[in-house]
């Protein structure tokens, strides 16, 4: 593979586990049907599996709540419990979180049932692309992990470094603003 590409993430799951695409195909795939906003109201319209990518360890059958320190700003308390439909977008929380935090540990990326209503989680929705190309949601309620994935593949160092780069640099301009 060329320059810091990556393979799609629909080798390493079964395909009945969900779709996983690159970016590209995520974008192209959300402009080819309409965008259905995920509201509390109206949820029932998206099917899992869904993932949620994190620093911490969790056994099967533990929930994941809201109400503790937030991955991205330090003091912050999250409200909600983030996750999505796509292995990618897991990897990035898992892999961001790890980083921000320094611990030098691999993340972890947890199957995930939400256990109430869930809506589009508004920091991605409608920001750099139209829609919830990254399929990322948000929910007050607990998130019940299933099991966890044992194989993912990371990004490509020089990819999560420019990340990291653009979360300081967002930072350092008082405009990593998180809605929570």
């Amino acid at each position: 593979m060329a320059g810091g590409e990556r393979p799609a993430f629909q080798d390493l799951a079964p395909a009945d586990e969900g779709t996983t695409v690159n970016d590209e195909e995520m974008i192209e795939d959300d402009s080819d049907i309409g965008y259905v906003p995920v509201t509390l109201d109206r949820f029932d319209h998206i099917r899992g599996p869904f993932y949620h990518g994190t620093k911490s360890t969790f056994e099967v059958g533990e929930q994941l709540v809201p109400g503790h320190a937030s991955n991205f700003q330090e003091g912050r308390v999250a409200n909600n419990v983030y996750f999505s439909a796509l292995v990618d977008t897991a990897v990035w929380g898992a892999e961001l979180a790890t980083e921000l935090a320094r611990s030098g540990e691999r993340g972890h990326i947890y199957v995930v049932e939400p256990t109430g209503p869930f809506e589009d989680d508004p920091n991605v929705t409608n920001k750099r692309f139209p829609g919830n190309v990254t399929q990322s949601y948000r929910t007050p309620h607990p998130l019940l992990v299933v099991s966890e994935m044992e194989t993912w593949q990371g990004h490509a160092p020089e990819v999560l470094t420019g990340m990291l780069d653009n979360l300081a640099r967002l930072r350092e301009q008082g405009l990593d603003i998180i809605d929570d």
